[in-house]
């Protein structure tokens, strides 16, 4: 029988929706280059919002993002509509584009909107174990039809090269939710250790809603997010809390140190670059250990970056 990528005609038109937020967006990218690469005459429109938009321009595997409407969406006029969100909105979208082919996790509340029933990602790579994000994502396109391989790395695309200046690291010590948040002041002894002993500046990232007064005699950048890429993709190091950033610099190559307080490394770890995702010993997680962290991690990186 047929898999559903088989059933497409050359050219076809595919929406891939996934709204929000900013490590998921990074981590449907590889699914994407999966499909692209399966299948690279497809045209693939991609249903954002506005706020995470960047994370998927300059990407050749997309050839249209769309805002999140369902007038935008039927216009493009997909054969497929792949729903990687599962929310209200994102039904209202896929039901909305009048795709002849509906395709979502079966697990979703609305599956019901689905001709397309994706089963879980253990299923359909053959695992019991709980999977990254990535795999989950990925599973969706091995599904549908593209053959099971390795997962890429996340790709992102800039549309200007990096800052001109000294070797720097990137620390991002915000975070969604206070409990995944380490102490803003341990990060600052970490960027007095990266000065110190490994000649690195430390430039702190912050976002539109951040509090920068935490940071007040510290280096900000405070920029919009295709300008975070371009400073992310320059980066020596990362150094930060769990969150969105953490994956764009995996996507770079950029080697991490990751901080995970209080969720799940095996689910959220940055994806497929050198780094170290830590976790509480003791219910805490000390400067010390950190900076061993990085120590690993920048003896383990001296190599050329994995492109």
């Amino acid at each position: 029988m047929p898999t559903t990528l088989e059933r497409l005609p050359f050219g076809a038109r595919i929406v891939v929706i996934r709204l929000r937020s900013m490590g998921d967006c990074v981590l449907t990218t590889p699914a994407l280059r999966l499909l692209k690469q399966h299948r690279p005459d497809l045209r693939v429109a991609v249903v954002v919002e506005e706020r995470f938009r960047s994370i998927f321009e300059n990407n050749s595997d997309v050839q249209a993002i769309l805002d999140p409407v369902v007038s935008a969406v039927a216009t493009w006029k997909p054969l497929l509509a792949l729903n990687l969100h599962g929310g209200s909105l994102s039904m209202a979208l896929t039901v909305g584009s009048l795709a002849e082919w509906r395709a979502g996790f079966a697990h979703h509340f609305w599956s019901a909107a689905y001709n397309l029933k994706i089963p879980t990602a253990q299923e359909i790579l053959g695992v019991e174990r709980r999977v990254h994000t990535a795999e989950h994502l990925a599973s969706a396109v091995f599904h549908l039809g593209v053959p099971v391989s390795e997962i890429p790395r996340a790709r992102l695309g800039v549309a200007s090269p990096p800052p001109m200046r000294e070797p720097y690291a990137v620390i991002h010590a915000f975070a969604s939710a206070e409990e995944k948040a380490w102490p803003v002041e341990r990060f600052f002894e970490v960027a007095d250790f990266l000065r110190g002993a490994m000649g690195l500046e430390s430039v702190f990232l912050a976002g539109p809603d951040d509090d920068v007064t935490v940071l007040e005699g510290r280096e900000v950048f405070a920029q919009p997010l295709g300008e975070v890429k371009a400073l992310m993709s320059g980066a020596s190091l990362f150094v930060g809390n769990d969150s969105g950033p953490a994956h764009v610099a995996a996507a770079f190559g950029v080697p991490v140190v990751v901080l995970f307080p209080n969720s799940d490394p095996e689910i959220w770890a940055p994806w497929r670059t050198s780094g170290a995702a830590v976790s509480p010993e003791g219910g805490d997680i000390s400067v010390e250990r950190v900076i061993e962290e990085i120590g690993t991690v920048a003896a383990a990186g001296k190599g050329p970056r994995e492109s």
